[in-house]
């Protein structure tokens, strides 16, 4: 019975060092866009702005696929 019990609590330390450092560059990754995307702000709206005309042009295309089925 504590046999079992030493096998359970036996911890990976290479697994949990990957979690955390996937985790840690996850929150840079994230600091990082967000901190780009409010100094780029009008750049970026440039880009959405030139985005919605394909965006529309592929929803209507979808639409038209569906509508023929």
């Amino acid at each position: 019975m504590a046999d079992e019990v030493k096998k359970e609590e036996k911890v990976d330390a290479k697994k949990v060092f990957g979690t955390i450092l996937k985790v840690a560059l996850g929150l840079v990754f994230l600091v990082l866009g967000v901190y780009l995307g409010m100094r780029w702000r009008f750049h970026l709206l440039h880009v959405i702005q030139g985005c919605i005309g394909l965006f529309l042009v592929l929803c209507g295309i979808i639409t038209l696929a569906i509508a023929k089925e």
